[in-house]
């Protein structure tokens, strides 16, 4: 990967959802299962071991969806160890709606990531996209305007930005992992 980091994509799995709820809705049954199949389940060991992370979440009325956050509440153990203390972290978010909930997805997602020690990083505003976007993208990170169906892709500026934000996780998690060796 750039910046000489080495991503892992991982799937947080949708625990709160019974699969009889899902079959209600062919393309939410299909999303699932094609990210179980393409993507291994997030762990805590795997988060611990990690330099640095980004997560992803879309936007469920201002907030992180619940699976996310059954997620984030399961890892008292990586926070009693401190080991995600001093590692950079950020996230990206979708919303179905310019105006849906973009910037205080952000915000609920760095709440037990700053609990977990983690440092948080954005997307600053030398990058002018921020400035000229008519879709998604914040300084508190990469965001998506997906529309009511969630049927619409990313596009380049949207993309740009996550690839900004992943840039600047690797090399704030190279040099800060330097400085501990």
């Amino acid at each position: 990967g750039e910046a000489g980091a080495e991503p892992r994509l991982a799937f947080t799995g949708d625990v709160m959802t019974p699969v009889e709820v899902m079959q209600r809705d062919e393309r939410w049954l299909a999303t699932h299962e094609r990210l179980l199949r393409e993507y291994p389940l997030v762990t805590s060991e795997a988060l611990a071991q990690a330099d640095g992370a980004i997560f992803g979440s879309p936007t469920r009325f201002g907030n992180m969806a619940a699976q996310l956050k059954n997620y984030l509440d399961s890892l008292a153990g990586v926070w009693l160890s401190g080991a995600t203390i001093g590692k950079p972290a950020g996230a990206f978010v979708s919303t179905g709606s310019l105006h849906g909930g973009q910037e205080t997805t952000a915000f609920t997602m760095y709440a037990p990531l700053i609990h977990l020690g983690f440092i948080i990083v954005g997307v600053p505003y030398s990058n002018a996209e921020l400035l000229t976007t008519t879709t998604g993208g914040t300084p508190y990170g990469p965001s998506h305007v997906a529309q009511p169906m969630g049927d619409r892709p990313p596009d380049e500026t949207e993309l740009h930005l996550c690839r900004v934000l992943g840039r600047r996780v690797a090399e704030i998690a190279t040099v800060l992992a330097q400085r501990v060796a």
